[in-house]
């Protein structure tokens, strides 16, 4: 690994008296690091989707070219999401995220150049490669940096960092149009797609990768202070991690091989993220096509069902967070089963109403609570491994939900709808069983976490 993004120490240890005050001060500003960063990540991945319209008018793309390229981004980043995120366990957690972001900024400079399918398809593939350098380290930050009773909280204001990004990115490519059109004096919007849609875009990426540098924070031992475990004494950790020196000087596969793959539990809330993105690809992916062509909405209705299904998830996450550390006491996944029971219902609703008002109920209902295990698992996989173990285990659970889940709710769906002359009822038919799925794979996740505090107890 390059020397610049090994984990850095410093040498000086912060006082005694000053190691609380520092910790408290420290944490917020590793957090921040994160979920800036994290969702500038979304800056530079979701203005390709905004793009796709000048792809087909001004350079001629078909739909099939733009489906190519969109499904690059998805398996490469799929594939990326699990390599990366395993590496990083090796790695300085700010360096690793601040470079990751610059590299998504540059490839998106040279998409803003680039007039072939063929530099297109490159561009985007490296987009993807690099994309898959964020999830990692922001686990691993908030592993190190908090304590599992207040990891809901935690992780879910995280975890809304993607819904902030991938919300703000239209307000900027829009931002961009108009600084343009301004400056220029130009009203023609076709003159200059490719600065306002890669390149704006990119320039914000590349100024929050600095900050992400300047705010984020190494481990806590790495700043100079005790380890998590010192200085919260009531921690309540599933796995005690003990950072010996055989560890430190294992290779992240090495890591993954002896702490993830045999690890049963690792693997129940791989499959909990399987199902929960066939269920949200499933829904999200053909929301438009479906109100459209079975349902009869206008582009309006539908785009307003699709806007609903998306910002419902933030104050349904945060609330979810403070829930199961609070009322659930650090236990995950009830809160996920009872969520994916509501799914189960909506999704029914949601295919069988006809009215407007019903159909974006529905729809908004599922959007609210799909995102509930989503982060509920990513809180889960921290506490189930070791922390030097959190990078690994989250690239395994990344690589199976984006590319079997993923893969179930988009291409697996469309098979069958397509297989079945256009009938839509099987589509729903797989999803329902994808519910059901999910919320064993949680049910045998929760006994896993069981299992682990009674372990924990009786170690003490």
């Amino acid at each position: 690994m390059f020397a610049f993004l090994k984990p850095q120490f410093k040498a000086d240890k912060v006082s005694d008296q000053l190691i609380q005050t520092t910790y408290n001060t420290y944490k917020i500003q590793a957090l921040l690091s994160v979920f800036l960063g994290y969702l500038s990540y979304y800056i530079v991945r979701n203005n390709f989707t905004l793009s796709t319209p000048y792809l087909k008018d001004q350079l001629h793309f078909d739909t099939q070219e733009i489906g190519i390229l969109t499904s690059l981004m998805l398996i490469v980043y799929g594939i990326s999401k699990g390599v990366m995120s395993n590496l990083s366990d090796k790695a300085s957690p700010k360096r690793f995220m601040a470079v990751g972001l610059f590299l998504c900024a540059i490839v998106n400079i040279g998409l803003g150049f680039s007039f072939a399918f063929w530099m297109f398809f490159i561009f985007v593939a490296l987009n993807g490669l690099f994309q898959g350098m964020g999830v990692g380290p922001s686990f691993i930050t908030i592993a190190n940096w908090f304590p599992r009773n207040i990891r809901g909280r935690v992780g879910a204001f995280w975890n809304i960092s993607h819904n902030v990004g991938g919300g703000v990115v239209a307000p900027i490519v829009a931002g961009g149009f108009a600084a343009l059109a301004f400056v220029t004096g130009d009203d023609n919007p076709q003159d200059y797609w490719r600065i306002a849609s890669y390149v704006v875009p990119a320039a914000i990426a590349i100024i929050m990768a600095f900050v992400v540098l300047g705010l984020g924070k190494e481990s806590p031992v790495g700043e100079g202070l005790p380890s998590l475990n010192e200085i919260v004494k009531d921690d309540d950790e599933l796995v005690k991690t003990e950072l010996n020196s055989a560890v430190a000087n294992m290779s992240s596969w090495q890591i993954f091989v002896k702490y993830v793959l045999p690890n049963k539990n690792a693997w129940f809330i791989s499959f909990v993220d399987v199902f929960v993105y066939m269920v949200r690809f499933g829904v999200i992916s053909w929301l438009p096509i479906y109100l459209s062509d079975v349902k009869h909405f206008s582009k309006g209705e539908m785009s307003f069902a699709f806007l609903c299904f998306e910002w419902a998830a933030i104050p349904s996450t945060l609330l979810a967070g403070w829930l199961s550390d609070k009322l659930f006491k650090g236990r995950r996944m009830p809160l996920a089963i009872l969520a994916m029971s509501l799914i189960f219902f909506c999704i029914i609703g949601y295919w069988q109403s006809s009215s407007l008002f019903m159909v974006t109920t529905f729809a908004a209902i599922v959007g609210c609570l799909i995102y509930i295990p989503q982060f509920l698992a990513s809180v889960q996989t921290m506490e189930i491994v070791p922390s030097y173990a959190v990078g690994s285990a989250v690239g395994l659970r990344g690589f199976m939900s984006y590319i079997l889940g993923a893969s179930l709710g988009t291409s697996i769906f469309g098979f069958v709808v397509k297989q079945t002359n256009g009938n839509w009822d099987i589509g729903f038919y797989l999803l329902l069983g994808g519910t059901v799925c999910c919320i064993i794979f949680c049910i045998l996740s929760h006994f896993g976490a069981l299992e682990l505090e009674r372990k924990q107890k009786m170690a003490k």
